[in-house]
C-alpha cells in the first residue's frame, strides 16, 4: 500500500533529523528524500514530518514511521532466509537504567553471537518507555505497563525491588529513626520522572523534603546515598552490596520494599530476530515466568 522506499525516507528523516543527513544515509539526493515524503503525504492526505531542526514525526508520520521500521526488518529477514545478504539488521529497544545495570547486561551474551544484528538500546524509564514503542522509534521495550500499546503483545518478565535507604549519619542529624523531620532530610531523585522517592513518601505518609537532588545514573545514583548526599532507593543488588562493604546505610522500611513489575512490550508481527531477542529477555529477567 505503501512504496517502500517512501516509508524508508521518513524513518531516515526522523532518524537523522534532517532531510540532508537521510539523504546521506540512503545514499540519495536531498530532492529525492523530499520528493518521497511529498509523495507519502500526499498519499495519506495527512503532513508527516514537522520541517523543524531536527525535522519530528506529526501523529500519522509516527504510525507511518513504525510501519516502516516493521517492513524494513521483515524485508530483511526475507531476504536471509531467500538465501540473500539481507544487510545490518537493527535491533532497538527500550530498557530503564536499573534493568540495564543489572539483569538486562546478559542480553549482550546472546547478542553478541548473532551475525549482522545492530542493537541500540533508548534508555527511558520503565513506566515511560512504552512511549517508544508508540512513536515507533523501538521494536520492543521493558515496561512496567502491563497495558499493550497498540499493536504490541505484553508479558510479565519480573520485577524489580527498591529499598529506601539513607547514611546512617545524615539520619542522626535529622533525629535519629524515631524522630526524622521528613522535610529536612535532603533526597536524591534519578530524574524528573523518577517517582519512587514520592511513590514511598506518600504511601508512608510523609511529606515531601525541600532539598532534591539530581543524580542520573545507577552506580552514582546509590554512590550519592552512599556519601549522604541525601536517602534514596537501593535495588536489592545495590542493598546487598553495601551490607558485604559494610556501609553505615540504614534500610528505613526493613523487609518491606518497593516492587516494581516489569514486562516486555514487542511488536505484534512474525519476525525470527524479534522472537530471538524475546527468548534472550526471559532468559536473562530477574524473575522467571516459571517462578512467578
Amino acid at each position: 500500500m505503501y512504496p517502500p522506499a517512501q516509508l524508508a525516507a521518513l524513518v531516515a528523516v526522523l532518524d537523522h533529523g534532517t532531510f540532508d543527513a537521510a539523504a546521506g544515509a540512503l545514499h540519495v539526493t536531498p530532492s529525492a528524500v523530499s520528493q518521497r515524503i511529498r509523495a507519502l503525504e500526499t498519499q495519506v492526505g495527512q503532513v508527516l514530518v514537522t520541517r523543524s531542526l531536527p525535522c519530528r514525526a506529526t501523529e500519522a508520520g509516527e504510525v507511518l514511521a513504525a510501519l516502516g521500521r516493521q517492513t524494513a526488518l521483515m524485508g530483511a529477514e526475507a531476504a536471509e532466509r531467500l538465501g540473500g545478504s539481507s544487510g545490518v539488521r537493527r535491533v532497538a529497544v527500550a530498557v530503564n537504567a536499573d534493568s540495564l545495570a543489572t539483569w538486562f547486561r546478559d542480553v549482550f551474551d546472546a547478542v553478541a553471537t548473532w551475525e549482522g544484528v545492530a542493537l541500540e538500546l533508548f534508555v527511558e524509564d520503565q513506566a515511560h518507555s512504552a512511549r517508544l514503542l508508540r512513536d515507533g522509534k523501538v521494536l520492543a521495550a521493558v515496561t512496567s505497563d502491563a497495558h499493550p500499546v497498540q499493536g504490541c503483545s505484553v508479558e510479565a518478565i519480573g520485577s524489580l525491588s527498591y529499598h529506601p535507604v539513607v547514611d546512617a549519619s545524615l539520619l542522626a542529624r535529622a533525629g535519629g529513626p524515631d524522630a526524622v523531620d521528613w522535610r529536612g532530610v535532603p533526597m536524591v531523585r534519578f530524574n524528573e520522572i523518577d517517582d519512587l522517592q514520592h511513590e514511598w513518601l506518600r504511601a508512608t505518609g510523609r511529606p515531601e523534603p525541600v532539598v532534591v537532588h539530581r543524580v542520573p545514573t545507577t552506580v552514582d545514583f546509590a554512590e550519592a546515598v552512599r556519601r549522604g548526599l541525601g536517602w534514596g532507593m537501593y535495588l536489592d543488588g545495590q542493598l546487598a552490596a553495601a551490607r558485604r562493604r559494610g556501609d553505615d546505610v540504614v534500610e528505613l522500611s526493613p523487609g518491606r520494599p518497593l516492587v516494581v513489575p516489569l514486562y516486555w512490550q514487542r511488536w505484534r508481527i512474525s519476525s525470527e530476530l524479534i522472537g530471538r531477542l524475546t527468548g534472550a529477555v526471559r532468559e536473562a529477567a530477574p524473575v522467571s515466568p516459571a517462578s512467578r
